[in-house]
């Protein structure tokens, strides 16, 4: 059993809550930045490495600092709650059924590409069909 660092996500959530909002960037919606999403209970995805990240698709901003967001998974997986994605010539999925808020304070300052309009509205799709 991998044995998760709760210890270690609260500090750095913490510094994370503490951020200036100086520090506050602007998203829009099909970018997907490297994001804090921490660590998780049971089988909800966990972020990677000391930043506990992983890159997030904004899917619907809801203002200046809350928005919707998929984690994505260099996974492969065949089924509804993974949906396969090309992001710079590599292969991803989103996991749709990851889909929660985030707020910006999460993001880091490099934005990794912005998801082509064609992708974006099957992804969009397909969590309606799953939800639906």
């Amino acid at each position: 059993m991998h044995t998760k660092d709760f210890q270690g996500w609260h500090i750095f959530k913490e510094r994370l809550h503490n951020k200036p909002d100086t520090e506050i960037i602007t998203i829009k919606e099909r970018e997907i930045w490297w994001c804090s999403i921490g660590v998780h209970v049971g089988d909800e995805e966990d972020g990677h490495n000391e930043l506990y990240n992983r890159p997030v698709l904004v899917v619907k901003k809801f203002n200046r600092r809350l928005f919707w967001g998929i984690p994505l998974t260099t996974k492969i997986k065949q089924n509804k709650l993974y949906f396969p994605i090309e992001l710079k010539g590599k292969q991803r999925c989103a996991m749709l059924s990851h889909l929660r808020l985030y707020d910006v304070k999460r993001l880091h300052s490099k934005i990794i590409g912005t998801l082509p309009d064609n992708q974006f509205a099957a992804i969009k799709n397909a969590l309606v069909e799953l939800i639906m």
